[in-house]
């Protein structure tokens, strides 16, 4: 059983090499990344890093301002549509694969085809999103098959809700943007008004609502207090399982749904044994609600939960220094029972980036946070495109604006990524000795949590609660615990503090009961982060003395003889 590694990439970002960018360029402009540039090198690179699963966003055709409609794509009203590339979360087909990334566009579903299988080649699965909340204000899937019933087909307009019904509508209503409608020659004109994708019941949302999204109807009726109609299975969950079955039939490994919780949990219990008895693949939700975590896992049949209210933001307010390192004991003792299916991450397209002016200002602490989240647990961990090279998220790209995060609105490409891309590619040299040192450093973590049993498949001990009066531990700045999975185990601390520091691990009796481990037992002892080996012990009479740099931690594997 190995630890599920999930590396997180736009395609539209990735393989585009144009430094020549215009902050709100189109795509003559600014260029765009495609399909072809994960060449099986590019593959290789990226499982040096220890990646089990590539999730490949923004994959499925979504609203753009490019105009394909020489090829028969429907053309997208310039109002409706965020950036000039569009949100990948604003799918207007569920059934296509963007245009842009490929290099053919009549070809692009082949090339999204071979790109599958040459992640499966390398070693690798496959991840994408499924967005089942909303929709592109204009959807429209030219690509389904002739006895596909697209969403909305038969929708009856005249009524705020019915169960059959895809969308919600407000009759009578016209839909009034009141910010950018004439972008065109024409305004863009929606009558009866769809209901807005973050449940925006009025025909009036603002620029701060998700306007260039629909709400689909799972067939609960929020205009009446949110009576469910299950009874009979409502039209969106079958069109949405065919979807779900459409994707899984061509290879996909496994889905990241878009804001799961606003879709209801019913609907999940319904698809996902659907789909899983079908085929292979995993589902990873969205969740930002700790009490509905049990009932999307349990009810829910989801394999992964996103872990941003409970780790995420603990390690972010501990690597900013508003929390102490101590905290993160606190992660683990709400989640008893499902700690193994929770999604770890320190960023992803929703985040800012560790290195920004928003975060933490250089990207040094995010090794500590890597240690935590990469190894604490069983669990999957993800790290997102540009993360191990410090990439700092602090272009002004269009829509997305200064923000700390890489946009996903805008035609745009990471100067960091280009370099690291011109580095292995063309030998440009381009990468500065600390990109590569801490790229280096993610993958020695990364390579650790794939490859030792006691991550991904031993038990975990907190040390904390036995060193918080230890005057040669400060917990405000390290975090200490132990994995152990047969003879073999990680003690691991995580130094959240720039400055190199020298501290004594106090390990209770507690801990050699609990996990069985002899007490004051030789064994060959290895530093997994600097190679260097030896013979050591553990005991509850004398703490364990170690050196850790700052901003990194030591990692030493016991094998007890």
């Amino acid at each position: 059983m190995s630890k599920m590694i999930i590396y997180q990439v736009l395609p539209r970002l990735f393989g585009n090499l144009n430094s020549s960018l215009k902050r709100s360029g189109d795509l003559k402009d600014n260029g765009v990344g495609k399909f072809s540039a994960f060449t099986p090198e590019a593959l290789a690179k990226i499982k040096e890093l220890g990646t089990t699963h590539i999730w490949y966003t923004g994959v499925i055709e979504h609203a753009t301002k490019t105009d394909y409609s020489a090829y028969a794509i429907h053309r997208d009203h310039r109002a409706v549509v965020k950036g000039k590339a569009g949100s990948p979360y604003a799918i207007k087909d569920y059934y296509d694969v963007d245009p842009d990334l490929a290099d053919n566009v009549p070809n692009r579903m082949q090339e999204y085809d071979d790109l599958l299988q040459r992640t499966h080649d390398a070693g690798m699965k496959v991840i994408i999103d499924f967005v089942p909340n909303h929709v592109a204000r204009q959807y429209i899937s030219d690509a389904r098959l002739p006895f596909v019933e697209d969403l909305g087909q038969n929708d009856d307009s005249t009524k705020a809700f019915d169960k059959d019904n895809n969308f919600y509508y407000l009759p009578g209503q016209t839909l009034q943007l009141h910010f950018g409608a004439k972008q065109e020659a024409f305004e863009y004109s929606e009558f009866p008004a769809k209901v807005t994708g973050n449940n925006c019941f009025n025909a009036s949302p603002t620029q701060n609502d998700w306007y260039e999204t629909v709400k689909l109807n799972y067939g609960v009726d929020y205009v009446n207090g949110g009576i469910p109609y299950f009874k009979e299975t409502p039209n969106t969950w079958k069109k949405m399982l065919d979807i779900l079955l459409f994707w899984a039939g061509k290879g996909v490994d496994g889905f990241r749904c878009d804001m799961a919780e606003m879709v209801p949990v019913e609907f999940w219990n319904w698809a996902i044994p659907k789909v899983k008895q079908a085929h292979d693949v995993i589902f990873i939700a969205e969740i930002y609600n700790p009490s509905e975590y049990r009932n999307y896992i349990y009810s829910g049949h989801f394999d992964y939960l996103y872990d941003k209210v409970g780790l995420y933001d603990t390690l972010r307010s501990v690597m900013c220094k508003q929390l102490p390192a101590s905290a993160i004991t606190k992660c683990w003792q709400v989640l008893e029972g499902i700690e193994s299916n929770m999604l770890h991450f320190l960023e992803n397209h929703d985040e800012q980036r560790i290195a920004s002016d928003f975060f933490a200002g250089i990207p040094d602490p995010g090794i500590p946070g890597m240690i935590v989240s990469a190894l604490k647990t069983n669990s999957p961990v993800m790290l997102y495109s540009g993360q191990e090279i410090g990439e700092r998220g602090m272009d002004e790209e269009g829509f997305s604006g200064l923000d700390g995060r890489t946009t996903i609105f805008d035609y745009w490409s990471m100067e960091s990524m280009r370099n690291w891309i011109n580095d292995w590619k063309f030998d440009g040299e381009k990468l500065t000795d600390s990109q590569k040192n801490l790229r280096q450093q993610y993958v020695n973590i990364l390579q650790i949590a794939a490859n030792e049993q006691a991550i991904s498949e031993g038990v975990f001990y907190d040390l904390m609660y036995a060193n918080t009066d230890n005057p040669y531990f400060n917990p405000n700045r390290q975090y200490a615990f132990i994995r152990k999975f047969q003879n073999q185990l990680l003690l691991i601390v995580a130094n959240f503090d720039s400055a190199e520091q020298t501290i004594k691990i106090k390990t209770p009796a507690d801990l050699f009961l609990t996990l069985s481990i002899p007490d004051n037992r030789a064994a060959k002892v290895t530093d997994l982060l600097t190679g260097e080996t030896g013979i050591g012990t553990l005991t509850e009479s004398w703490p364990y003395q170690v050196t850790v740099p700052g901003y990194s931690g030591k990692i030493i594997k016991f094998v007890f003889i």
